[in-house]
């Protein structure tokens, strides 16, 4: 295990077509950072969140970001696109790797429902090896309120998540504080970029294997760089952070059986809480 750099390319990018403009950001990113081995944009960067842009896989968007990882040399996580596949939409974050070949698709296991609507959910979890450093995961934006995923990747394997978001709305503050917690429940590194303004309002973060922030973004652009070091995590899961909780070994030796994660199990009380639809309007 080694380190591996990110960086993180927080964009003020509107709801349109902007793979021109990701196109020069790329570039003068690994160029202006060139030991950088993998660049990390926000959630539906390529045209917004209107799924009327939805593009089978491999198609403009996703031939357009293979280019420019192959261009660069540099591992691509370009945040998110609508792709279609047997008439049913999923939000999808494709890694690439640097000879522009996509290594993995990863589907949104939650997405933003109600208000992400006609959207289907994925139903595979993500982890990616890289040679001579270590372990990714990956998820999207919502994916993050839900901690199956997080605690499952890491069960897996995974050192550090991942996370491309699309947030604007008044619980960023929330998610802050859940990539922190996520990061220390699971002793790893967690790398969270959002959307500045106008679509989103920024304020991506990245978290230690103790729930450290390393850093925290402002409201609009920026371009921040990571060195992550894979050894530290091993370090922190094998004796706790600062030599305290060892919670991935507690999990992994206790056998307790969650009522909820039982097959066929079902709970009274949330079927009581009724259907999964927006905020009624006021009569």
């Amino acid at each position: 295990m080694g380190s591996f750099a990110v960086a993180g390319l927080q964009m003020d990018l509107p709801a349109a077509d902007n793979l021109a403009r990701i196109a020069t950001e790329v570039a003068a990113t690994k160029r202006r950072f060139p030991w950088i081995d993998l660049i990390i944009l926000p959630e539906l960067a390529a045209y917004g969140p209107s799924i009327t842009y939805a593009e089978a896989p491999g198609g403009r968007a996703e031939a357009a970001f293979c280019q420019m990882a192959r261009n660069n040399r540099v591992h691509l996580l370009p945040g998110s696109l609508f792709q279609i596949e047997h008439g049913r939409i999923f939000n999808v974050a494709p890694v690439i790797d640097p000879s522009g070949t996509v290594v993995s698709r990863y589907r949104k296991i939650f997405p933003f429902r109600p208000f992400e609507e006609g959207v289907a959910p994925g139903d595979a979890l993500c982890v990616l090896p890289v040679a001579n450093a270590g372990c990714l995961g990956v998820s999207i934006c919502y994916d993050l309120w839900f901690q199956e995923i997080t605690r499952n990747l890491a069960w897996m394997g995974a050192e550090v998540l991942l996370c491309p978001s699309l947030t604007n709305t008044i619980d960023r503050d929330v998610e802050l504080s859940m990539a922190r917690a996520s990061a220390a429940a699971n002793q790893c590194y967690v790398i969270n970029v959002n959307a500045g303004a106008p679509m989103g309002m920024g304020k991506s973060i990245v978290c230690g294997p103790g729930g450290e922030v390393i850093h925290q973004a402002g409201p609009g652009y920026e371009v921040f760089t990571i060195d992550l070091d894979f050894n530290y995590v091993a370090r922190v899961r094998r004796e706790g952070w600062q030599g305290l909780g060892q919670p991935l070994k507690s999990f992994r030796d206790n056998r307790m059986k969650f009522p909820a994660y039982q097959e066929g199990a079902a709970s009274a009380y949330l079927t009581q809480l009724g259907d999964l639809t927006k905020r009624p309007t006021k009569s």
